[in-house]
């Protein structure tokens, strides 16, 4: 897949040069939680190297036919974008930007992207979300509505109409 530019945004693909920036950007959204443990030195690091790589790896086995972008605003990386296109559903498996550029109308921007083109194909489209993410409630306005919850997550959807 090529890259996809939304003014200033741009979507290309991940290749393995990324690998610094998407480390950086887990360890962000982790932080909250991560900073409740007194680490050893170089254990945290270790610890979100593993657990970025467990996640790219369940991702990518659960979602072969997904697209894995890196966000880039002006040039610099700003987040990541994964989608997983189904027959009848367009899945946002994760949609990630660093502090930097979150409130700035990004993350609304990529989804309804992903919105419009489900639309456009009569697909519903679905992600899923912890709980207490204060994301829920900009899919809430984007006409998301809960359909399940499983565990700590819940399973939101769009219909293409």
């Amino acid at each position: 897949m090529g890259t996809t530019v939304l003014d200033p945004v741009v979507l290309r693909p991940v290749t393995d040069t990324d690998d610094a920036f998407l480390l950086a950007l887990y360890g962000e959204i982790r932080a909250a939680e991560l900073d409740q443990v007194a680490w050893e030195p170089g254990q945290r690091e270790a610890f979100l190297r593993m657990q970025l790589d467990l996640q790219t790896s369940q991702y990518r086995a659960a979602h072969p036919q997904g697209s894995f972008d890196l966000v880039e605003v002006e040039g610099r990386p700003a987040g990541r974008l994964y989608v997983s296109r189904r027959p009848d559903d367009i899945r946002i498996v994760d949609v990630a930007l660093t502090a930097e550029f979150r409130g700035r109308g990004i993350g609304g921007a990529l989804v309804s992207r992903v919105i419009d083109e489900a639309t456009a194909s009569g697909r519903s489209t679905s992600i899923h979300v912890e709980v207490h993410n204060p994301a829920a409630r900009l899919y809430q306005r984007l006409g998301f509505r809960p359909v399940a919850r499983r565990g700590v997550y819940v399973l939101m959807e769009r219909s293409p109409s």
